[in-house]
């Protein structure tokens, strides 16, 4: 088989393939662009050399990340640059991969099964990995996003990436007399196209388990400057969110709104420990007690069982009782909240003394029970890890609140990607999805990926809604690791498979 294009149109294909992804993404956000970039990149690999797809897809992947990562300039040039490196590197191997199994019969199915094996690799691989960019990530708002109930995220990715070969693979087979089969590709995309939309998503909540609704406030407070500096003024965040709640607490008094069952603050609302700090603690007190509800407090406090590191926890602070129940992030973000190899790195890079102790991640999912609504609760970055958000969902969880800071990317387009994973997550599991942010976008999110409620980035205030709860569970709950994990094992198998055959097929040296 050769290459369907010469190198240097192979490059143009590849270079638009990167950047026709990442307007799949916010802040441009049309998710079937995502499709185009598939089928483009699937182009220029297929039937060409292992290196020829190593090198297009690090090209193709370096140009997605560097642009979809933009906002991780405001940390720092090299810190973009070898985040968009590694991520690119995984690309690499996918367009390797591709230009493998482009050999093989029935390639749509393989390329799509490549691309979960890659993103279920690098979301994994190395320090917990970094699955920024999935394929579905960007689906929420089409049909393709439908499909995450059935089968998780990577049954969407799978979706999108199959679509994708198979615009390159149905004009081949027309051409080369393959009718039948090339008819055979459009029927199975039409169903992907049209089946998704026919799928009921719940916006409802039920009665499995609890009420079907409840009333719950997000708090906005915002930041007195967003960037690196974001929070050296922590006492002025604490302040900002406390008085936001005296402002809920006055319009309650007034009849204007609903008590509501608690209130959602963001993550790193209170960066000064409450239970060090008294003062702390009485404002955070005196803001429960106002509103008469519970506040989920989002908190940096010192690890008690190694006072050398810090945690990154949710407290549920009651107005009678003060704080009672704790989640203590799981996934902390390296070289964000903890440094690998930090005596080597500090020595080199001055940055790192902003984190002069590394965040400890904790050991159980964010299963909590306030007012009596059994809640999960995931940090910021967390919602990108399927298996976080999966484990507060099997534990109970009736609703997923989000506690979230973004004010180190103000101004970027990172809070939107991140509420388009948000989205996806609600449809997932079919649950209300409540985020609060501490400069935004605060918002909550339907069962069925819509908003009832938002507060744009840069604004500050609160809002009341009636939260649709539910018990039942999608299939996805139980499904989508097995799913990811038999799709992912068919895309390394067939890479396997391919690269067999290819060294088989190759001529004997004349000797």
């Amino acid at each position: 088989m050769t290459p369907l294009f010469s190198l240097p149109r192979a490059v143009g294909l590849t270079v638009v393939a990167g950047v026709v992804l990442w307007l799949a993404f916010p802040p441009v956000g049309f998710g079937p662009y995502a499709v185009a970039a598939v089928a483009l990149l699937t182009a220029a690999v297929w039937g060409g050399t292992v290196r020829r797809g190593l090198g297009l897809g690090l090209l193709g992947g370096a140009i997605f990340f560097g642009l979809l990562l933009g906002w991780m300039r405001v940390v720092g040039w090299d810190a973009w640059l070898l985040l968009t490196l590694l991520c690119a590197g995984w690309i690499a191997l996918a367009g390797l991969g591709m230009a493998l199994v482009s050999r093989l019969p029935a390639a749509p199915v393989w390329i799509g099964a490549v691309w979960v094996a890659e993103e279920a690799l690098r979301g994994r691989v190395p320090f917990g990995g970094f699955p920024w960019g999935e394929l579905a990530f960007a689906q929420a708002g089409t049909p393709f996003g439908a499909l995450a109930p059935l089968g998780g995220s990577a049954l969407t990715s799978f979706a999108v990436a199959f679509l994708g070969a198979a615009c390159v693979t149905i004009p081949l087979d027309h051409l080369a007399g393959r009718t039948r089969l090339a008819a055979f590709w459009l029927a199975a995309s039409a169903v992907l196209l049209i089946g998704p939309a026919l799928l009921p998503l719940p916006a409802t909540g039920d009665t499995e388990g609890g009420p079907p609704s409840a009333l719950i406030a997000i708090v906005q407070g915002g930041t007195p400057e967003v960037g690196l500096g974001a929070l050296d003024v922590r006492r002025a965040v604490l302040d900002n969110h406390v008085a936001q709640t005296l402002d809920l607490a006055k319009a309650i008094d007034r009849g204007e709104v609903a008590r509501p069952a608690f209130v959602l603050w963001p993550e790193n609302s209170s960066d000064i420990d409450p239970f060090t700090d008294a003062s702390a603690a009485d404002a955070i007190t005196a803001a429960a007690r106002a509103v008469n509800a519970p506040i989920l407090v989002g908190a940096v406090i010192t690890n008690p069982g190694d006072p050398r590191t810090v945690w990154n926890v949710g407290i549920v602070w009651d107005p009678v009782h003060g704080p009672e129940q704790m989640y203590v992030k799981n996934h902390p973000v390296p070289f964000g909240e903890y440094i690998p190899f930090r005596d080597f790195l500090a020595q080199h890079i001055g940055r790192f003394d902003r984190i002069p102790r590394d965040f400890a991640p904790g050991t159980k999912p964010g299963n909590l029970t306030i007012a009596g609504i059994p809640v999960g609760n995931v940090i910021c970055f967390e919602v990108a890890y399927r298996s976080v958000v999966d484990a507060v969902v099997t534990g109970g969880a009736r609703v997923i609140t989000v506690q979230t800071n973004n004010a180190t990317y103000g101004g970027t387009a990172q809070p939107e990607q991140q509420l388009g994973i948000e989205r996806l997550r609600a449809i997932e599991f079919g649950r209300t999805v409540v985020v609060s942010a501490t400069t935004g976008v605060s918002a909550v999110i339907a069962p069925d990926g819509t908003f009832l409620d938002r507060i744009d980035e840069g604004d500050v205030g609160w809002r009341v809604a009636e939260v649709p709860l539910r018990g039942q569970s999608t299939p996805a709950t139980s499904l989508g690791r097995p799913i990811e994990f038999t799709l992912a094992g068919l895309g390394l198998g067939a890479v396997a498979v391919a690269a067999l055959w290819r060294r088989r097929r190759r001529p004997e040296p004349i000797a």
